[in-house]
């Protein structure tokens, strides 16, 4: 089996793709080792030591290495884990666990005025559509949260979460985006 491994705009994050699907829909970040009890995959990732964060993506494993750690040390460690868990066989997530915490869900941290209903979904639309495939390139995922008074609240995950360009990202890519297709919008903010 080959394991391919790709950069991103992260620097402490490394995009492994193992040639086959990791989640069937939806996406999953673990920020901490007890997150990952629900995925013996995520778990034996954090056991490695210098693991700060994990992301399953539809096609892809993202790995974020905690301050301090070399990627020529935890590279090979993380294909061992990676190599060890689709020759066996495992699954993904444990049964008593299940899936269900995917980070596609909409429970957004802010309610949204009923009457705003058609600019949500304007807004929900081109995060599915445009930003999020173009996001999971660089391995990492951006999520609707909410929309308030001219403000879209989005969350980041993966790769995204703590890169040094994802400030950027947001104000001059999605931000310019949104405002463009959906007016109504005034300012977007990661949550």
């Amino acid at each position: 089996m080959l394991i391919e491994t790709e950069t991103t705009p992260n620097p402490s994050t490394l995009k492994f793709l193992p040639g086959q699907a990791v989640m069937e829909s939806g996406t999953r970040d673990f920020a901490s080792p007890e997150e990952a009890e629900a995925s013996p995959l995520a778990e034996a990732l954090f056991s490695l030591g210098d693991v700060e964060g994990v992301f399953f993506g539809r096609e892809f494993v993202s790995v974020t290495a905690a301050p301090g750690s070399d990627w020529r040390d935890l590279k090979p460690q993380v294909l061992g884990v990676l190599l060890d868990h689709y020759a066996g066989g495992a699954p993904l997530f444990r049964e008593t666990a299940g899936n269900g915490i995917a980070v596609d869900g909409d429970d957004g941290a802010f309610e949204a005025d009923p009457e705003d209903a058609d600019i949500v979904d304007q807004i929900k639309d081109l995060i599915d559509t445009r930003v999020r495939p173009a996001v999971a390139k660089d391995g990492g995922d951006i999520v609707y949260r909410g929309f308030q008074k001219g403000t879209v609240y989005l969350a980041m995950h993966g790769a995204c979460s703590g890169c040094p360009s994802s400030t950027a990202t947001l104000k001059q890519g999605i931000e310019q985006l949104l405002k463009h297709y959906v007016p109504e919008v005034t300012d977007v903010r990661a949550i």
